[in-house]
């Protein structure tokens, strides 16, 4: 078996990178492994990591063969424990065993033991706390009440009616969380920010014990902090109807759908989204048959009940996607004209936000299924399955981030961008079936700005600038 070693210089490892080299040559010869090289991170990379990248390209390599990644510990792939987790999921991820020298290789005992950042956010916690039991209000206040004196909370009649009405429909005339969402949008009620009902935001409220004059924060419960707009017996009421409604407590793995983000409803505006659903009958014979139907529905009648089912099926719109794209790049055309050095520049800077949002929102997945794990609310076995799904998402959006990087740094202008685009297009099209899923949506979502979906099959294709 080829191993690959991998160092970081840094004194909290307590080894230079030549012990650490010395180590990684006496493990391998111990283990009887083949060595095949090694990369080496500095200490002052800015938070980047080069040598792991050129890690993860040489993993990327089809002839590369079977590889064992050997590491000091886990704590080693990276400046902290969250950085080395998500590290070691890509690593899995692109089907390399990770062989620590020492520690183990048990990562939820070592993010279980961890307490550097613990101590620090303890410490905020507390002071936190110290608010709580006064039943002072940290944060946004939920809907139907302000922030008043005392910092206590207080209600706002107008928005109080409301959480009342919905507590009486779900609860006294049985209407089911997206019928009180098309209801309350129905007769033009709106959230607090001006916007529809959805189902979330009913069932948040159903949910908030707020409701009941309880304050509750940071494990402290102050009861008769504030006024209450529902007795205790009908809030337990909506509880067990809400629980008895849910069937399944495991997290779902979500489906990728590659016009994610992408695809706008043609006759509301709002995104579609994508939805998986199967189906199981029996036959004449009685022999069970079951199948699985992926297909995009607007998102304003999923959640809020408004609009109409306006749906397409996945494999349908995406291949339409895909001919429009080659019919409006065929002949030499390609992308519209684009701005100038500045404009280019801002457009890549904001690009490069968006990425970098979409990290912190994976990062923020992958923390959350490690400390499930942890408590217990999650077997070790599923949290390692969805957290190497999101590694490997994070690699994707981690290459889209070079790219934009990269194009930043050189100073592209707006007529050299055009031509790398179109050129980048081209490949996208003659190797659709080739690349990866998340190469794929990254290329599409390189070229398409928005798509804009009918129910006549119609389609419009806007391209970026």
């Amino acid at each position: 078996m080829r191993a690959i070693g991998y160092f970081r210089e840094s004194v909290d490892l307590g080894a230079s990178l030549a012990q650490q080299n010395k180590a990684f040559l006496e493990f391998c010869e111990h283990e009887g492994y083949e060595v095949a090289g090694s990369f080496v991170d500095a200490s002052s990379s800015n938070g980047h990591a080069p040598g792991f990248r050129q890690l993860v390209a040489f993993l990327r390599e089809p002839d590369k063969g079977f590889v064992v990644v050997v590491i000091p510990s886990i704590q080693a792939l990276g400046g902290d424990l969250r950085d080395a987790a998500r590290r070691y999921f890509q690593l899995e991820g692109l089907g390399a065993q990770i062989a620590p020298m020492t520690g183990g290789a048990d990562l939820v005992a070592a993010w279980g033991d961890q307490d550097g950042n613990s101590r620090l956010s303890e410490r905020v916690r507390a002071a936190m706390r110290k608010k709580a039991v006064k039943g002072e209000v940290l944060g946004r206040p939920p809907y139907g009440y302000k922030v008043g004196n005392r910092r206590r909370l207080e209600l706002i009649p107008e928005e109080a009616v409301v959480v009342r009405y919905i507590y009486r429909l779900y609860l006294n005339e049985g209407m089911g969380i997206r019928l009180i969402a098309r209801r309350l949008n129905g007769e033009d009620l709106k959230t607090r920010r001006g916007g529809n009902w959805s189902m979330v935001s009913i069932r948040d409220i159903l949910r908030n014990r707020a409701y009941l004059g309880t304050y509750s924060r940071f494990g402290v419960r102050v009861p008769g902090s504030h006024p209450s707009l529902v007795s205790t017996e009908d809030f337990r009421m909506v509880q067990d109807r809400l629980n008895a409604r849910r069937t399944s407590y495991a997290p779902r793995v979500a489906s990728q759908f590659l016009l994610s983000g992408m695809a706008h409803c043609g006759h509301c505006g709002n995104k579609l989204i994508g939805v998986s659903r199967k189906q199981s009958w029996k036959r004449q014979s009685g022999e069970k048959v079951s199948n699985s139907y992926r297909y995009y529905q607007c998102e304003s009648r999923t959640n809020q009940s408004v609009c109409n089912y306006h749906t397409r099926r996945a494999d349908d719109l995406e291949t339409q996607v895909r001919d429009a794209l080659g019919a409006a790049f065929a002949d030499g055309a390609g992308f519209p004209q684009a701005g100038d050095d500045a404009a280019v520049l801002a457009e890549q800077h904001d690009e490069l936000d968006r990425h970098r949002a979409r990290l912190r929102a994976i990062d923020r997945r992958i923390e959350g299924y490690i400390d499930a794990a942890v408590k217990g609310r999650l077997a070790k076995e599923k949290m390692h399955k969805l957290s190497v799904a999101a590694a490997g998402e994070r690699l994707a959006v981690e290459d889209a981030i070079e790219t934009v990087e990269r194009r930043i740094a050189d100073h592209l202008s707006a007529s050299d961008r055009k031509r790398g685009r179109e050129r980048d297009v081209t490949h996208l099209l003659d190797a659709w079936d080739e690349v990866t899923f998340p190469e794929r949506q990254s290329a599409l979502r390189e070229a398409v700005a928005r798509v804009t979906v009918s129910d006549d099959q119609a389609l419009i294709l806007t391209l970026r600038a």
